[in-house]
This record gives structure tokens, C-alpha cells and sequence, in this order.
């Protein structure tokens, strides 16, 4: 076995401490990586607390990591010694189910296999990146260029594929109308890509303070949705809408600035249940759809788009001690727009 040190949460709502732990050595297919960066993920705060239910105590968070290769097993083909490399959400899955097969493993029928606070196939728990290294099957390995800032690269691999796969899926391109709803860890980056593939992007928010923000990020427009008038100069309006916003919400009058076969894509997930006049879909043809990260291949493309176009997250780089005041930072918004731990400081 392979020892590992991070920080883990010991129960629920227990702050996080240090932890000693172990790896399992690596086999024939694996890669050993030495963990350089580790974003922190709004889904960490949630299940460190335990407020999806399921949570594995102690856990130990993290599905942003990027690093460097240390050890690679005998079959490994794609990766070698000194490598940069990046995990993800998932360290596995079945692969032999027709989602696996489409190389969609995200929605695998038999479930993937979480980085952290999840099972291994043999019934082990997962443990995260809040680590110095990890022990991942090849096929969930994912090479990162160094043309690109290692702590800004960490938060693509969550924050960043949640808003790449819809754009890919819907097949947004130069000159669709995409609106963003939202402007956090998820809307921030759904911003820069969207505007990296030459569509037309408007922020949608209820914070007018906002606008010079959104613009930076390369929004070419801004509409407060509070503002009535503002919301019907884009009534009919946008190809795709993708929507990041996890709060309780009447997506009525969102819906209604789809222009026909126009779509809403969810990507947040309210405490209950979005109110919406079925009219509004009826009238247009409109549709509201859900997506769930993505899988390897399309966060392969993804890294390889952001080192072309040098798309990269806004980040906060903290110690690793700083984790716990992070969390309540986080969950008041107060950070632009993900945190980065730098596992040098562990």
C-alpha cells in the first residue's frame, strides 16, 4: 500500500483535519500522480455535511485535481514518469454498459465510481484530491498541457466540463445566442467558453452590480432579470440558455426568452422543485433539459480546447489549512470565482 496524507472530515459537520490514509498500490493499468492543485467544489461542502445523505466518514474531498505522474503501471500506454495529469469526478466505472460504450461514463447504468466518497469496485472507500497523491485506472487520466496555469486548470475538471458538455451537446457555435444564468463557479466558465466558440453571450442576473464582471469574462451583453422591460427586449431571443442557478426559481419568464426549438439546460439543482407554465414550452416548441458533467473523451476535448484558446477558471489559491474558512466563504459566494488549494502547503 501506498501512504497518503490530506485533510478529511470526520463526521458530518466536523471541520476538516489531517489524515492519514492509504493507497492501493499501483497495478498494471494504473497511474500514480503526484497532486500538485485541488479545487474546491460547492458538491465538497455538501457532502462533507452530509446533506445528500450516503456520505463515507471520513471522507476526504476533492474531484479537481491536477498534478504530476510518478509511477505508471505495467500496461499503462498513454502516460509516463513526469507527465502532467488531471482526475476528475470519476476514477471508474462499469465499462461495458451502453453509456460507458458511448463514452458517456458520467450516467454509467451501474453508477460511476466517485473520485471521493464513493466505492471502489473491491468495496473501498474513495478518497479525494484534499491529498498529496492518487492512484487512478489510466482510462479516468487525463493529460493537461503545460502551455496552461496548473491552479487554473484544477476547477475545469468539474466547474469547467459541467458547462462544456451542454454547450458540446446542444452543438453551440459562432453566432447562437447563449444566455447564462448565473454568474458563479459554474456561470463564469460557461461564460468564457461560450465566447471562445464565438457565440453572442448575455448574462442573465438579478444583481445589476454584476454587469462589469460579466463583461470582463466576455459577455457582450447583461440583463438584470428583476428589470421587466430588459427581460422583454429578450423575449424569443436566445438559442440555448444554461442555467447554474441552485436556488428556488419561476422559470416562466427565463423559458419565455427561448426562441422556438430553443432549449434551457439545467445544471443546479434547487432544494424544491422550479415552478413553470407549461404554455411557455407549448407556444414554442421549447425544452428544458438536465446534464451531468461529462465523460472522459469530452473533458479530453475540453482541455485541449482551454490550452488552444487559453480558456482557464478565475481562482483563489488557499493553504490547505485555510479549507475550513474556504467552506463558509464559498457558501456566502464570497470568492472569484473557485478556490484552488495549493497542496505544496500540506
Amino acid at each position: 500500500m501506498i501512504e497518503a496524507k490530506g485533510y478529511a472530515a470526520p463526521a458530518a459537520h466536523e471541520a476538516l483535519t489531517p489524515f492519514q490514509f492509504e493507497r492501493r498500490d499501483v497495478g498494471p493499468h494504473d497511474v500514480r500522480i503526484e497532486i500538485l492543485f485541488c479545487g474546491v467544489c460547492h458538491s465538497d461542502v455538501h457532502q462533507v455535511r452530509d446533506e445528500w445523505g450516503g456520505s463515507i466518514f471520513p471522507m476526504v474531498p476533492g474531484h479537481e485535481i491536477v498534478g504530476r505522474v510518478t509511477e505508471v503501471g505495467a500496461h499503462v500506454k498513454n502516460f509516463k514518469t513526469g507527465d502532467l495529469a488531471g482526475v476528475g469526478c470519476m476514477v471508474d466505472s462499469c465499462q461495458h454498459c451502453p453509456e460507458c460504450a458511448d463514452g458517456l461514463e458520467q450516467y454509467c447504468d451501474n453508477g460511476f465510481v466517485g473520485t471521493y466518497n464513493g466505492r471502489e469496485k473491491d468495496g473501498s472507500p474513495t478518497y479525494g484530491g484534499y491529498s498529496n497523491n492518487i492512484v487512478v485506472t489510466e482510462k479516468f487520466v487525463l493529460r493537461v498541457s503545460d502551455k496552461l496555469d496548473l491552479a487554473r486548470v484544477a476547477p475545469l475538471l468539474c466547474a469547467g466540463i459541467t458547462t462544456w458538455s451542454p454547450l458540446r451537446e446542444w452543438k453551440a457555435k459562432e453566432g447562437d445566442r447563449v444566455a447564462v444564468m448565473g454568474l458563479g463557479g459554474l456561470g463564469h466558465m460557461a461564460v468564457k467558453f461560450a465566447a471562445a466558440m464565438g457565440c453572442e453571450v448575455t448574462v442573465l442576473s438579478t444583481s445589476a452590480n454584476k454587469e462589469a464582471d460579466a463583461k470582463a469574462l466576455g459577455a457582450h451583453k447583461f440583463v438584470v432579470t428583476k428589470d421587466k422591460d430588459a427581460m422583454k427586449s429578450v423575449a424569443n431571443y436566445f438559442d440555448l440558455i444554461i442555467n447554474t442557478v441552485s436556488a428556488p426559481m419561476d422559470l416562466t419568464p427565463y423559458v419565455a426568452s427561448l426562441r422556438r426549438d430553443g432549449t434551457m439546460v439545467l445544471l443546479g439543482v434547487p432544494p424544491e422543485a422550479p415552478q413553470l407554465h407549461a404554455f411557455n414550452l407549448i407556444a414554442k416548441r421549447r425544452r428544458i433539459a438536465g446534464s451531468l458533467i461529462g465523460g472522459i473523451q469530452e473533458t479530453q476535448e475540453m482541455l485541449d480546447f482551454c490550452a488552444e484558446h487559453n480558456v482557464m477558471s478565475d481562482v483563489e489559491v488557499i493553504r490547505m489549512d485555510y479549507i475550513n474558512e474556504a467552506y463558509e466563504r464559498m457558501m456566502k459566494s464570497d470568492v472569484k470565482y473557485r478556490f484552488v488549494i495549493d497542496l505544496a502547503t500540506l
